[in-house]
């Protein structure tokens, strides 16, 4: 016969069980072991010491790794969902930026402490951009402390097609995808500027649009390409370090929506737009020869020179453009 005195007993234990904190692998299985594999090259993914893919004949692996830092990257107390995909857009504009097909991604997390909530949001919005491309999550970390969040890209690229920072040349002309200075703006009023539709800035700033396709698309057409992640004057630059070459920026043209114009206008502020991250567009070049086989929506905003430096043509008049973009530990 059952001794009833056990049952305050049993269920008092359960109710701890229920209420311990869940551990790094426990996190891992609920919020990031959800989703299948998907991709060709993934022959193992989460549940081993390591993932194994299977890189088809013919193409290279491109790999990069971005690291977002609270407080450096993004305000404390930021929207989670917007976090998961922000993390995942930059580091898929990275592998665009190369113009390679992003096949999966490695997620290390440090934080602060365990919460479904945030969890639950934050692996919503990873996930939502990973299955867009059909990305798969193969592997990553968990541990605690200061929230830091880190993710590891890997992308397919043809064999010597594969878009570099080196390969401009006098005379090319420069090009962007998108718009130039709204997730900057996006910065401005989260730190207290008034605008008056701040909707779309603000979008831009916390959800970006990596440009996948576009990169895909100027594979054997781009001489050089890189994404905007700093700012358009210290992005561009690398490129023009990577050539040994300079280049001359047209401000008439750069693709300013009415948004980043009106600041500009209130503000004075004209380099806002040149030295501004986060817009996640691709700044390319590409040959007068090769510039009629573009199929993606671009702008043409300067061109290559052989003269070292950066200029920038505003009212008529070249000056040299030394401002830069953002830089750690400067």
């Amino acid at each position: 016969m059952k001794d009833e005195r056990d049952t305050p007993l049993v269920f008092s234990l359960s109710l701890v069980l229920l209420k311990m904190p869940l551990s790094e692998f426990t996190v891992i299985q609920r919020f990031f072991t959800r989703q299948r594999i998907t991709h060709s090259t993934t022959r193992l993914g989460i549940g081993d010491d390591c993932a194994l893919l299977s890189i088809p004949q013919g193409f290279e692996l491109a790999i990069t790794t971005d690291t977002m830092v609270e407080n450096v990257h993004f305000f404390a107390g930021a929207d989670p969902e917007l976090l998961g995909h922000k993390l995942l857009a930059v580091n898929l504009s990275d592998l665009a930026a190369m113009g390679a097909q992003p096949v999966s991604v490695t997620l290390a997390l440090t934080l602060p402490k365990i919460d479904d909530n945030w969890l639950t949001a934050f692996s919503q919005g990873f996930f939502r951009l990973a299955e867009r491309y059909s990305v798969d999550l193969i592997g990553g970390d968990t541990t605690s402390g200061p929230l830091t969040l880190t993710v590891q890209a890997l992308g397919l690229v043809p064999k010597g097609r594969a878009l570099l920072r080196s390969s401009a040349k006098p005379g090319d002309f420069i090009y962007m995808t998108g718009a130039l200075g709204d997730a900057g703006l996006g910065l401005k009023i989260k730190q207290g500027y008034a605008c008056a539709d701040p909707d779309a800035a603000l979008t831009r700033f916390n959800r970006p649009d990596p440009q996948v396709e576009a990169g895909l698309a100027l594979n054997g057409i781009a001489t050089a390409c890189i994404d905007l992640s700093d700012g358009l004057a210290g992005d561009l630059a690398h490129i023009l370090e990577q050539s040994q070459v300079g280049a001359c920026l047209d401000w008439d043209v750069l693709p300013l929506s009415n948004a980043v114009l009106s600041y500009i206008t209130d503000t004075g502020d004209w380099s806002m737009p040149l030295t501004a991250g986060d817009d996640y567009e691709l700044c390319f070049t590409v040959s007068p020869e090769q510039a009629g086989k573009l199929t993606i929506a671009a702008t043409k905003i300067g061109v290559i020179e052989s003269q070292p430096g950066l200029r920038l043509r505003k009212s008529g008049i070249i000056q040299p453009l030394e401002v830069k973009g953002f830089e750690h530990f400067s």
